[in-house]
């Protein structure tokens, strides 16, 4: 059998075809887990709903008001017991972190006070950052129970009522930077109706 000679038209069309059956693979890859990934994340949010906002009959996620601040979408999520409103879960986030982006879930009582907060995402520093999360340290734990008119939601550093995670000043203020977002989110919800 006689070796073919390699030219540029011959290379240009394998590097083609290398590239066709990758993307259709990657392509294939994506509609599979689109689905999946969907779900989980749904079931994520639900679940943050239900630490935030608990003791709910409704399916909160199926009565969500979008609110646009800061460059972003901000979710709100209305939790009732038959026809009583429990309270308002809003999905909020920052930019402010130490590794960036991240994301919480804020329950609002009918009257404003914090009643919890879930971590949904971060990339925080395991260790230091991601002790914001319930079960790292009680970090949370001094939102709950406040309303933001008479509870400073910035660090004590800041002149705020915050105590700063240890060697995290950056995760904590924007932690409060999300649950104040979280709350004007709130408000203009709560003007609105």
């Amino acid at each position: 059998m006689a070796k073919k000679e390699s030219t540029f038209l011959s290379m240009v069309l394998t590097l083609f075809m290398v590239t066709l059956v990758a993307a259709g693979l990657l392509g294939s890859v994506y509609a599979l887990t689109k689905e999946p990934i969907r779900l989980a994340e749904l079931k994520k949010k639900n679940e943050a709903i239900q630490v935030v906002v608990p003791g709910f009959d409704n399916e909160p996620s199926q009565e969500v008001e979008r609110i646009f601040m800061d460059g972003d979408s901000l979710y709100l999520y209305t939790a009732r017991l038959g026809e009583e409103i429990l309270g308002t879960a809003v999905e909020t986030f920052t930019n402010k972190g130490f590794s960036g982006e991240f994301k919480l879930m804020v329950g609002f009582a009918p009257d404003g006070s914090i009643i919890d907060i879930a971590v949904i995402k971060h990339a925080e520093t395991p260790g230091l950052g991601d002790k914001m999360e319930k079960g790292k340290s009680d970090f949370s734990v001094q939102f709950m129970g406040k309303h933001p008119d008479s509870f400073n939601i910035a660090v004590t550093k800041d002149r705020g009522d915050v105590d700063a995670i240890t060697a995290s000043t950056i995760t904590s203020r924007a932690y409060c930077d999300a649950v104040t977002r979280a709350y004007g989110a709130f408000m203009e919800s709560q003007k609105a109706n």
